[in-house]
């Protein structure tokens, strides 16, 4: 007796294969802070992992090299700002008695170069009491933005020179998922293409974000090439290191969708059965198989429009069999 087989008519249509690739979740923005000054670390407030607000203090340094340039600064001041008060009672004592007759103008010329000094003296020593202060409030190293620190790399007691990375803050915002993607596979893809991100740990917690940046280089020893997708209002449940899977559609091409029941295997390589019209007798005919994806195959090369493929019954089959067609669909 025949076997009974389904079968399904070849049509061409247009594909676009999904790839999935799994990443992480990294910051969009991550910030280096130093202290912009040197000393000795007196106290660490912080610790890695722990989300901190603008402005909160994060670090302080010893003070008191800046507190002992503080008073330095403001006693300079203070002896700037008495020599200007005596200077300007010599001016006007001098400017007085030139007016009266009883001075030469070079004692008058003196006195209003010494004022013109004293005054320059206490410009002076303002400036640097206002730096010494800027000194002293450089001692507490402050977060620049809300964020969370994902690197520290000193601890009390240490010593730290000016612009020496202290802390490595991860700014809050929209975040990143970063894939390392196969250059073959970069060239596939058409450009700004829409990406399903879906959480590897909860596949209910998804987002869909846009490619934002492509490394120009290549991993000489992986091939892959470094691919950021930007993750507007990125959802809560997908917090920073936590791992994901994104998924993309590559650009559409002609094939053929089968079920993956009909795929069968001929001297080792990717084959179907087809149906003849007239003796209903099968012959093996090997496909090229574009993807494998859920639950179909795309078949690009081996078949023609209009072929009846076997669907279902194949693995009964033997080539010249004749079959008896349940059922088929167009």
């Amino acid at each position: 007796l025949p076997v009974v087989v389904t079968t399904q008519t070849v049509a061409f249509a247009d594909y676009a294969p999904r790839t999935s690739l799994t990443g992480v979740i990294a910051a969009r923005t991550l910030n280096n802070l130093s202290f912009r000054v040197g000393g000795r670390v007196a106290e660490r407030l912080v610790d890695v992992g722990q989300h901190v607000d603008q402005g909160a203090v994060l670090a302080r340094i010893d003070p008191q090299e800046q507190e002992s340039d503080l008073r330095s600064a403001q006693a300079d001041l203070d002896a700037a700002q008495a020599q200007l008060t005596q200077a300007e009672a010599t001016y006007q004592r001098q400017k007085t008695l030139l007016s009266q007759g009883f001075t030469t103008r070079r004692d008058f010329d003196s006195a209003d170069q010494a004022l013109k000094v004293a005054q320059g003296s206490v410009d002076a020593a303002q400036s640097a009491l206002a730096n010494a202060k800027e000194d002293l409030s450089y001692t507490e190293l402050k977060a620049a933005a809300a964020g969370v620190i994902t690197a520290r790399q000193v601890e009390a007691g240490q010593v730290v020179q000016a612009a020496q990375t202290v802390f490595t803050i991860a700014e809050d915002g929209d975040r990143d998922a970063v894939f390392n993607v196969h250059e073959t596979l970069v060239a596939q893809t058409p450009p700004s293409p829409a990406v399903t991100i879906t959480l590897l740990s909860d596949p209910q917690v998804r987002a869909v974000g846009k490619v934002r940046e492509i490394s120009p280089a290549v991993d000489t020893q992986s091939g892959s090439i470094r691919v950021k997708v930007g993750i507007p209002d990125t959802p809560a449940g997908m917090p920073l290191g936590a791992a994901v899977i994104g998924t993309v559609s590559a650009k559409p091409v002609r094939a053929i969708l089968l079920p993956w029941q009909a795929l069968t295997s001929a001297a080792g390589k990717p084959a179907v059965w087809i149906v003849e019209p007239s003796s209903k007798a099968v012959t093996e005919t090997p496909v090229e198989v574009l993807a494998f994806d859920s639950g179909i195959i795309a078949v690009g090369k081996g078949l023609q429009e209009g072929q009846s493929v076997v669907t279902a019954g194949g693995q009964l089959l033997s080539p010249g069999q004749t079959v008896e067609i349940a059922g088929a669909s167009q």
